[in-house]
């Protein structure tokens, strides 16, 4: 039986139409050792009663922000509120939409070792494996991932999966500052942990664990212009 405990961050902003409540609910009930704490980010929808009525029981936390600021600034806020509530093992995020679906979290929380410090889902396309990921997407991530390893001189496949979790001596550090970038948060985190632990331990404690699948959900709010701008931001900066 896993002993560790864990807290997992779910940014959400206007999801009332895409949020699997069933699924969410479900899982739980059967596994008390994950927090999940819903972060609404100043949805104008009814987001925030979806997720009051989701969270009722007290066995998962609403955390409402009144101010819409964006993914990276919610996830860094809730992973922040998580950090200062209890004591847990690791702290992270998954994307509300469940692109990743919550069996690869017991799945990763399972994969963890004493000597890990960071696991992120990994959309791998390999025999065995059901990832859905439209052509074009996948094109440009893995354009992405190269750069970006390049930059990090970290051999990264897959940056942008929004299923991670952090060990949580590292989250007061690396969580204190608002990120530069809207869509390429990660790889400021990525940054923030080789600064945090220094680029060997990094190397070697950290894992990308493919996941078995992954679907592309309709209603991304990915936009490809703003990402550019990002990325020129986050090769430029040292944040």
């Amino acid at each position: 039986m896993n002993q560790k405990k864990f807290a997992v961050v779910i940014p959400c902003y206007n999801e009332e139409k895409r949020l699997d409540t069933h699924a969410f609910s479900s899982f739980i009930q059967e596994h008390p050792e994950v927090k999940f704490i819903f972060a609404d980010d100043g949805s104008t929808d009814n987001t925030a009663e979806v997720l009051r009525i989701l969270c009722q029981s007290g066995e998962a936390e609403f955390f409402p922000l009144t101010v819409n600021s964006g993914k990276a600034e919610a996830v860094r806020q809730g992973i922040l509120h998580a950090n200062s509530i209890g004591s847990f093992d690791f702290i992270g995020f998954w994307d509300a939409d469940l692109a990743t679906s919550l069996d690869e979290l017991t799945r990763m929380t399972n994969t963890i070792e004493e000597k890990t410090i960071y696991i992120s889902g990994c959309r791998l396309l390999r025999l065995g494996g059901a990832i859905q990921r439209k052509l074009s997407r996948h094109i440009l991530g893995r354009s992405f991932a190269t750069a970006v390893s390049v930059h990090l001189d970290l051999p990264v496949y897959d940056t942008q999966c929004g299923a991670k979790l952090y060990k949580q001596e590292c989250i007061s550090t690396v969580f204190a500052r608002p990120f530069i970038t809207r869509w390429f948060f990660d790889v400021e985190i990525l940054r923030r942990l080789i600064n945090f632990y220094g680029r060997e331990r990094v190397l070697t404690d950290s894992i990308e664990m493919p996941l078995y699948r992954w679907l592309d959900v309709e209603g991304s709010k990915l936009r490809y212009l703003s990402c550019l701008k990002d990325f020129i931001k986050l090769l430029t900066s040292k944040n």
